[in-house]
């Protein structure tokens, strides 16, 4: 006995079994997104939080670096400059201008890792191959700011620094720049509220992407969802349709 609307052949099953895969990949990626969105959501509360209270003190950080993300903190310290080297992190770009953000490592106590301070954002300027001046913090230091950290992107994290006076980079990669170094750095940054003879911009991106962000992929994944399940439908049914007629006609001519 035949049925007319259906042809169970191995192309049938193997496009069937595709369709199926493919929009689960898609709802997946558009749930996963969501979740993050909700996650970045839950942390920029955490954040705000965190900046209401009293500055954290160098040994209060330390503490707590090791058991939980530091970022929003405010961290109070009085410190020292390593060496007037600057670290420029590449590619950064601030109210559409692309530049450098700039970082020198500080001293807080003898023994103690190192703790890098953000200098700020720096134009870059028309020939890559100079890089910009940047005056160097000197002296002891009051410094007052909030902490973050960056998180990892696996699709690039080394360290990438071309050795000079300064030092320019790709990723903020605290275990290798600790290895140049040649001193262990806190996998931390401070963003100070105000630097002496500096007046640099500091952009605050603690997470690379908003919750906002994270809803609008989520919703395109959906959408995309959506309009495979539709063009798949449809050419199912001009499918059955087809062979439908040509059942028909089979069963006519006989």
């Amino acid at each position: 006995m035949q049925y007319p609307y259906v042809l169970l052949n191995k192309l049938t099953v193997f496009l069937l079994i595709l369709t199926v895969a493919v929009f689960g990949i898609l709802v997946k990626l558009g749930l996963w997104q969501l979740a993050r969105g909700e996650e970045k959501t839950r942390l920029l509360a955490q954040m705000e939080a965190r900046q209401s209270l009293l500055p954290l003190s160098f040994e209060q950080l330390q503490l707590k670096i090791d058991k939980e993300g530091v970022t929003g903190y405010r961290l109070q310290v009085h410190a020292t400059p390593t060496s007037s080297q600057i670290w420029l992190l590449d590619n950064q770009i601030y109210q559409g201008q692309v530049g450098y953000l700039a970082f020198q490592p500080l001293q807080v106590e003898a023994g103690t890792p190192w703790l890098l301070v953000e200098l700020g954002f720096v134009a870059a300027g028309s020939h890559r191959d100079v890089l910009p001046h940047i005056t160097p913090l000197s002296g002891a230091l009051n410094i007052e700011g909030r902490l973050y950290q960056k998180q990892i992107n696996p699709l690039s994290q080394a360290l990438m620094a071309e050795t000079g006076t300064s030092i320019r980079f790709q990723n903020l990669n605290m275990p290798e720049m600790a290895k140049v170094l040649g001193h262990p750095v806190l996998p931390v940054v401070l963003q100070p509220e105000q630097l002496p003879s500096l007046t640099l911009p500091h952009p605050w991106q603690p997470f690379p992407l908003s919750a906002q962000k994270h809803w609008g992929y989520a919703l395109q994944w959906f959408s995309m969802a959506a309009v495979f399940a539709g063009l798949m439908l449809w050419q199912g049914i001009k499918y059955v349709k087809r062979h439908s007629a040509q059942t028909v006609a089979n069963s006519r001519s006989k």
